[in-house]
């Protein structure tokens, strides 16, 4: 009989292994997600810094849903009055400018002395080109996890003005969060410069040195708007061409008109990567917001802006409204038809089809 034979190695039975996915706490996730609050339990959470609950009211306020945007605007008006103490800062550059490793430096900065971040971007391109907000927020790793940092990218949808609206509401739903520092981030490429520039208090223009013809290259309408123009990446080889295009920036700069701010637009040179000249930016914009709050520029700005988007709402509502309604479409496509083969002139097609659409209410 042949008896087995025994090791000198004996191995015990190991622990049982917990299951990769723990179904409790997906289950507890997903009753959480499925809870709907009242108008009264968003504003009591979002004045109280919930950051899950004041998500969840900004997607209300992204939603297309009249059930939704109902409740939204009801969580607006409600929040208004915790809103408007914060600085609201626009920051915008071409792609490939660093403004996410720019973002995160001037971030932490501002982090790490207490204060409370919100970063919100506005990128109406994203549904054509599959944009690039949620990759921009991958690399800022370490604001994504800082307890004074809140990141949210914009929707992946939408026209300008609609997604731009909707940024303007997220910041009063962050101001009234306790936020005290607001960037609006955008693409640089477009004309939601102008969205961003209705509804900040101090613009930032990032550019890049040693890339072409800085100042034939730029629109001539962002530079004028910018409070500031920071030269990013300026460090190693790239700084004497930093120096130089900051130079051309700022002689560019005196030829535009002065700013109702009485504010005297400045270009610096920085570096994200090596945190160099970040704290001088941080400090510029802290002096921008005194020098305006002195000359009481600060809180007319707003009140024109408020002014401002009261307007855009409207015209961006009738839009919706026309190219919705249902008789309108089948029109608009014969009408159109006409316009094509020269069968009537576009103003009359135009003026028809803005008569039936009163007609019809």
């Amino acid at each position: 009989m042949n008896k087995k034979k025994e090791s000198a190695l004996k191995v015990n039975k190991g622990i049982k292994q917990p299951p990769s996915v723990n179904h409790d706490a997906v289950k507890k996730l997903q009753q959480k997600r499925k809870q709907a609050y009242s108008v009264s339990q968003y504003v009591e959470g979002i004045t109280k810094g919930d950051r899950s609950i004041l998500s969840q009211a900004i997607t209300l306020i992204e939603s297309s849903l009249p059930k939704h945007q109902i409740i939204a605007q009801e969580i607006i008006a409600k929040c208004l009055p915790y809103s408007g103490n914060s600085i609201r800062i626009g920051i915008t550059g071409v792609p490939g400018v660093g403004k996410s490793t720019f973002i995160e430096a001037i971030g932490k900065q501002i982090t790490s002395t207490g204060g409370q971040l919100a970063v919100l971007a506005i990128d109406p391109s994203s549904e054509r080109s599959k944009g690039s907000i949620l990759g921009d927020k991958t690399r800022m790793e370490d604001l994504a996890i800082d307890k004074n940092a809140y990141i949210r990218p914009s929707p992946s949808a939408g026209s300008l003005g609609g997604v731009a609206r909707k940024t303007r509401e997220t910041v009063v739903l962050c101001e009234a969060a306790g936020f005290d520092t607001i960037f609006i981030e955008t693409v640089g490429v477009g004309q939601s410069e102008t969205a961003v520039h209705s509804m900040v208090d101090f613009f930032l223009l990032l550019m890049l040195a040693g890339a072409g013809d800085e100042l034939q290259g730029m629109k001539r309408g962002i530079m004028e708007m910018a409070d500031a123009i920071a030269i990013n990446k300026a460090e190693g080889d790239n700084i004497n061409k930093a120096n130089l295009a900051k130079v051309q920036y700022q002689n560019a700069l005196h030829l535009f008109p002065q700013k109702k701010s009485n504010w005297i637009p400045k270009a610096t040179t920085c570096s994200a990567i090596s945190n160099k000249g970040i704290i001088d930016i941080w400090n510029m914009i802290k002096d921008y917001k005194t020098h305006t709050q002195d000359n009481n520029y600060f809180k007319n700005n707003r009140r024109e802006q408020s002014k401002y988007w009261m307007y855009e709402t409207i015209n961006d509502n009738l839009r919706f409204h026309f190219y919705n309604n249902s008789d309108i479409i089948n029109k608009l496509k014969l009408l159109e038809g006409k316009v094509l083969v020269g069968e009537i002139s576009s103003f009359y097609a135009a003026k028809i089809l803005i008569d039936d659409y009163f007609n019809l209410k």
